[in-house]
């Protein structure tokens, strides 16, 4: 099939039909996929870090890793969840791996497809030219930074991007209640660290 680009027609293929067309041999399908998909888990990976030299490299090896296990990918989930799950777990790994260092504010939230991704800042982005709210979204930003990592996580997905709690507990391997506590413990901790809605 005729590699997408500019002015070229889209592929009419499924996520799933290109992943098992890519398993079949086809060497354009992986990448059509990574195409669709990569300016939201490029926002995701950015949010779960922190760190945007970390999420670049985070969001690389889970393309790597999503290349290689393509063929173990059985459709029992959408493939954007499964590509999620493989994102955020990359970060995790990150995280643990890597000692404690201070997180630098996220400025920008354009990231590796353009212009495009500016839409996936969702609730965090610096959006507009107002002081107060770019004090508020660098406090919040920076609070976030200090939760545990799951709870950063469980967070990312739901509230600043709007994964239904059943795909971000299939996201992230673990049960839909697991998700709620990891959300409201970290809305918690996040309202303590901003000083309580008296600071909002």
């Amino acid at each position: 099939m005729t590699p997408a680009g500019p002015g070229a027609p889209v592929d009419p293929r499924s996520d799933a039909e290109l992943l098992a067309a890519h398993v079949a041999g086809d060497p354009e399908a992986f990448g059509e996929v990574v195409r669709r998909h990569r300016d939201r888990l490029w926002a995701v990976a950015l949010r779960t870090t922190g760190d945007r030299e970390e999420a670049a490299d985070a969001l690389q090896d889970a393309l790597v890793s999503a290349l290689r296990a393509a063929g173990r990918f059985r459709g029992e989930s959408a493939v954007t969840t499964w590509l999620h799950r493989i994102v955020v777990n990359a970060c995790l790994d990150r995280a643990r791996r890597r000692a404690v260092r201070p997180t630098r504010p996220l400025e920008e939230e354009v990231g590796p497809g353009g212009e495009e991704s500016a839409r996936t800042g969702a609730a965090l982005a610096v959006a507009e030219d107002a002081t107060p709210h770019v004090e508020t979204a660098l406090d919040v930003t920076s609070a976030l930074a200090r939760l545990p990592e799951a709870q950063r996580a469980a967070l990312v997905l739901v509230d600043m991007y709007d994964v239904p709690v059943a795909e971000a507990a299939a996201i992230l391997d673990v049960a839909v209640g697991t998700v709620k506590s990891r959300c409201s413990r970290g809305r918690a901790a996040l309202a303590e660290l901003l000083g309580g809605p008296g600071n909002r």
